[in-house]
């Protein structure tokens, strides 16, 4: 099985090391290229894996090609290599291209797409893909385990992307902005800013921790630690009237409905 690369950046490198830190292909059977020298070099001293200049000499022999470049480029750049992917899996981990695109640039349906997150780059991705009418059990099962080896992965309709970016996709900015809002308050409270930052870190982690331990819901685990009359119910009751959960619902539906927006430029 061999694997080509268009686009050797953070998120390809970060999916590669996964890939190459599971034994799910070994550096050998992987090559990337790229157009910038400078990303090149940083793919291969990250990854050991070797990255060319040109496409067409990457997609010699390749099985599988990943697509990794930035959307606004992707049309031109397949004109130039689509007769090279005939009969090859194609998984695209753009953002906001859809598969009737790439339906239309590649003439085929062995097509996957996926919408990663950037904790993939510390292996603990969140990936949700979607698959062509022609990929076969066996391609999912691989684009599967490509995923799963930097964090987990779930394959869903197509239509469900635009929520899935909302949710993982965007949600690793909205959790920093919540523990920065932490660590101010926490500056407010006297604490030093770095104490602050590494003790928001671990509580969040922690948190998360037990919910992936299945210790409880969310609304289980809260209640345990919320006495009546305590600090912590004195905390939440400011959250209850500022209508949080309503807050939170309302900024995952605008990034959702951006996500749509982004779908219907790229048509």
């Amino acid at each position: 099985m061999k694997l080509a690369i268009i686009g050797s950046g953070k998120m390809a490198t970060a999916l590669v090391l996964g890939i190459i830190r599971e034994k799910v292909l070994s550096e050998n059977d992987i090559v990337s290229c790229d157009i910038s020298d400078d990303a090149r070099k940083a793919f291969e001293n990250k990854t050991g894996v070797k990255s060319l200049p040109s496409a067409s000499m990457a997609l010699k022999g390749a099985d599988v090609v990943l697509l990794s470049v930035k959307p606004q480029s992707a049309k031109e750049l397949v004109a130039d290599i689509s007769k090279d992917c005939k009969d090859k899996l194609i998984l695209s981990i753009m953002a906001g291209i859809p598969l009737r695109n790439l339906y239309a640039w590649f003439d085929s349906k062995r097509i996957v797409r996926s919408m990663s997150n950037t904790p993939l780059m510390v292996g603990r991705g969140a990936t949700v893909f979607s698959c062509g009418d022609e990929v076969s059990e066996n391609d999912r099962e691989l684009v599967k385990s490509f995923f799963i080896a930097s964090g987990v992965a779930f394959e869903l309709p197509e239509k469900n992307l635009d929520a899935v970016t909302a949710l993982s996709g965007s949600g690793p900015a909205f959790a920093f902005e919540y523990i920065q809002a932490m660590v101010d308050g926490a500056e407010k409270l006297g604490l030093d800013k770095k104490l602050a930052l590494e003790l928001s870190v671990q509580t969040l982690a922690g948190a998360a921790e037990m919910l992936k331990q299945n210790m409880g819901t969310p609304d289980e685990l809260r209640n345990a630690v919320t006495s009546k009359g305590g600090t912590t119910a004195a905390g939440l009751a400011v959250l209850e009237k500022a209508k949080f959960r309503g807050l939170v619902a309302d900024v995952l539906l605008a990034a959702e409905k951006r996500s749509r927006e982004l779908g219907e430029m790229a048509k």
